[in-house]
């Protein structure tokens, strides 16, 4: 079954009226002159805001945009790829990289950045730019950027006894601890979804130690690290300071939220949006949003979001940077936060009075000093619902943590056994 059809929609209804032109006329009568690019879910109603300016800009070009459901992206572009239809530039996930990267699809754009005089990765949080570089090699330019960090009541938390949010775990501990003697049985201090792997990947990634090892050739989740990472997620349930249940089992996270059945939430920029709208008027001013706490201090969290990358198979490749560069431009990027309220890559657009006053978006432009990317392999969607399956067996009680990241490692190790041949082929050739 295609993932299309698992999601209950088919391959002809997820395309069926998804191409939106601008400057010229249908997909099948493409200008030579035309670059096709690809963007994906509420981004892509808003690209064609932005191309009208590029167009006025460049009278010489002309831009076809086909806009995407993220339901139908990926195996639309695997079907693009394999029928070699694939666009001049698309908005691709920071996760898809590796992944089009294995099937040399993606032109590298080392040399268009050094050459631009607009686009600087100095600008450019770092964290973000590594998720974009496979083999040294960049192969996307990112264009907005997600992390995860805390969402907390600062009222419950004064309650308790604390004025700041946690820095390392150990504080965050003992915050949770005194919330709970607060708040009782019925109540916990954070919530952290089953059916969510990001919040223990958060905590893996926080330590020194890779997630796979040998250049991603086996699994590597029975490391020190890894383990502590996983011994303290577990101890927020064994302790009952999180609830065992996933996201489903929440009627409504803002309303749950209000209510204090818990004090901490761990999720990514798209929440503060959500937060002023549903929380109710009198504890509008009782939310906040903090960095992530780790082991011994502030700590890394995960590194989001989507890139524009240029495909090889493109003729028009120096046509689709110059779009490429414009839409990265510092002056696009403020368009682009006015219309979609996405966070952008570049530290300079951070200087908007949007920005830089608001008092939820602080904590992220903090955390953005401090993302790392998932291991950079093709199969890293797979090993994430394994992760996921081991961390609730963990949690509850079938499975403790030495068997957990044991039988971890086995299913990731099954996993790249065809990447462990490819590469073992690719360095004997």
């Amino acid at each position: 079954m295609s993932r299309d059809t698992e999601c209950g929609i088919t391959r002809r209804a997820a395309v069926a009226g998804l191409g939106a032109l601008l400057g010229t006329a249908a997909c099948s009568r493409r200008s030579s002159r035309a670059i096709s690019f690809w963007a994906i879910g509420r981004e892509g109603e808003m690209a064609a805001k932005l191309v009208e300016q590029f167009v006025r800009l460049n009278p010489d070009l002309e831009v076809e945009i086909q806009k995407l459901p993220w339901t139908a992206a990926h195996e639309k572009l695997l079907t693009a790829y394999a029928g070699d239809t694939l666009p001049d530039l698309c908005q691709m996930g920071n996760t898809w990289v590796p992944e089009f990267a294995e099937l040399d699809a993606l032109e590298p754009l080392d040399a268009q950045i050094a050459a631009s005089g607009s686009v600087l990765t100095a600008d450019y949080f770092e964290g973000i730019l590594e998720a974009n570089r496979v083999s040294g090699r960049l192969l996307g330019l990112p264009w907005y950027v997600d992390t995860r960090l805390l969402f907390y009541r600062t009222d419950l938390l004064q309650q308790a006894g604390f004025a700041a949010p946690p820095t390392t775990w150990a504080e965050w501990s003992q915050m949770l601890a005194a919330i709970k003697a607060m708040v009782g049985p019925e109540r916990y201090g954070v919530l952290l979804p089953l059916n969510e792997f990001e919040q223990l990947l958060i905590l893996g990634l926080q330590q020194p130690e890779e997630l796979l090892r040998e250049g991603g050739r086996w699994g590597n989740f029975r490391n020190e690290g890894f383990r502590r990472a996983l011994h303290y997620y577990q101890q927020m349930f064994t302790r009952e300071w999180a609830p065992r249940m996933t996201n489903t089992q929440i009627s409504n996270v803002w309303d749950e939220f209000a209510r204090g059945y818990f004090t901490f939430y761990v999720s990514g920029p798209w929440q503060i949006a959500q937060f002023k709208r549903r929380m109710p008027a009198h504890l509008q001013n009782s939310w906040m949003t903090a960095p992530m706490p780790g082991p011994e201090g502030p700590g890394v969290s995960v590194a989001g979001g989507a890139s524009l990358v240029i495909f090889r198979s493109s003729q028009r490749k120096a046509q689709a940077w110059r779009l490429a560069e414009f839409l990265s431009s510092v002056s696009t990027q403020t368009r682009f936060y006015e219309l979609t309220g996405d966070l952008p890559p570049r530290r300079e657009v951070w200087g908007l009075p949007a920005l830089a006053e608001s008092r939820y978006a602080r904590a992220f432009r903090q955390q953005l000093d401090r993302v790392r990317a998932p291991p950079k392999v093709p199969e890293w969607a797979r090993i994430a619902t394994e992760l996921c399956l081991m961390a609730e067996r963990v949690v509850q009680g079938q499975s403790d943590v030495d068997t957990g990241v044991r039988q971890l490692d086995a299913k990731v190790d099954a996993i790249l056994e065809k990447r462990r041949w490819l590469l073992d082929r690719q360095e004997s050739a």
